[in-house]
């Protein structure tokens, strides 16, 4: 069987980041991509905040252009799905394989994680695709969709689930916010700077964010709340023009060029529930999280000098993570891949210190 020094799980900005530099220290990395390789950045048109491109790139460009760097320097790419690991005890354990009957894209994007945790005892009756020595762990995260007519439709094309990334784009335009929470308030804010007209749509008659934030929010003139209302439906011919609104258990229909969708976003980490530290919100738990657990175990890996020893480590030796999986404050494609960079410098000196 197949030992890896390092295994990467996951082909975003964090994944392939870490591929080109375990791959250029002569590691031999090997990248588990899934089917669809690329992240977050394979649904988003032009890129415009990535540093060095001044003219901007599209999303798939740029996510192509990183696996072509990593294959360069020799990262071994499957495009396949990580089902199971084993984390209790070195070489880590790997597999790919799944029960009889699934289908891999529904495993990797619908699946529960009751029947993730149903499937592991199933597919671990087999032996393991790979071992390693050490785990960089990058699956990253994927936004809350409400599943509504023309959400899908309309992704890249009107409807975003990052402002920071897409407010540029709605310059005098109107857009709609769905959510109630932190990120709404913060994503409705930073539209304020380009758009004419902000509309939160919130289910309730209050919202659950910070004081400050809501504070902020109803004091900008160029938002406006609807309170007690849903999103029915997107609308648009190529792009977004209208949305259908339920108010008050009526429908409204209103024209807009954009929608974000700010409900927040689920780390793709079910799999390693039950190995790993993940706090309550599905985040792996590393040594520089920006959380009280992060902090706690942080504390527990000093040096001498005070210094935290491998940052990007988790709470299992040799196994470490970063990007959107990890993030729970950024969320961007160039902190995902600074932290896939930190992750495989950590990896690297780590595996020394073995030897």
């Amino acid at each position: 069987m197949e030992t890896a020094k390092v295994v990467i799980i996951g082909s975003g900005p964090a994944g392939f980041s870490a591929a080109i530099y375990t791959s250029r220290a002569m590691l031999k990395p090997v990248l588990f991509g899934g089917l669809k390789s690329g992240g977050q950045l394979m649904n988003t048109t032009e890129v415009e905040n990535y540093a060095g491109f001044s003219e901007g790139i599209m999303g798939p460009d740029l996510m192509m252009s990183m696996r072509k760097q990593a294959e360069k320097f020799g990262t071994v790419i499957k495009d396949q799905y990580v089902t199971a690991v084993d984390l209790s005890a070195r070489p880590f354990k790997i597999w790919t394989n799944l029960p009889n009957g699934q289908d891999p894209e529904d495993f990797a994007n619908k699946a529960t994680p009751e029947e993730m945790q149903a499937s592991q005892e199933a597919i671990k009756q087999n032996e393991p695709a790979i071992l390693a020595e050490s785990l960089i762990i990058s699956t990253g995260a994927a936004p809350i969709l409400l599943n509504v007519p023309g959400e899908h439709e309309f992704f890249a094309r009107g409807v975003s689930a990052c402002a920071v990334c897409d407010a540029a784009f709605f310059k005098e335009k109107i857009v709609y916010v769905i959510g109630g929470g932190d990120s709404a308030m913060e994503d409705a804010t930073a539209l304020t700077k380009f758009a004419t007209e902000v509309h939160i749509v919130h289910r309730r008659d209050k919202f659950r964010a910070s004081k400050v934030m809501v504070e902020r929010v109803l004091n900008n003139p160029k938002i406006k709340v609807h309170w007690n209302s849903s999103l029915k439906e997107i609308l648009g011919h190529k792009v977004v023009e209208k949305v259908k609104l339920i108010e008050d258990g009526r429908e409204v229909e209103y024209p807009t060029q954009g929608v974000f969708l700010a409900i927040g976003h689920k780390p793709m980490n079910d799999i390693f529930k039950g190995q790993l530290l993940i706090d309550d919100h599905g985040y792996v738990v590393t040594r520089q999280s920006a959380t009280a657990q992060g902090v706690e175990l942080a504390k527990t890996s000093l040096s001498e000098q005070g210094l935290v020893q491998f940052p990007s480590m988790t709470s299992v030796e040799g196994v470490f993570a970063a990007g959107d999986g990890v993030d729970v404050r950024y969320k961007q494609a160039i902190t995902a891949a600074g932290q896939g960079c930190a992750a495989s410098l950590d990896a690297e000196r780590w595996l020394e210190d073995q030897d």
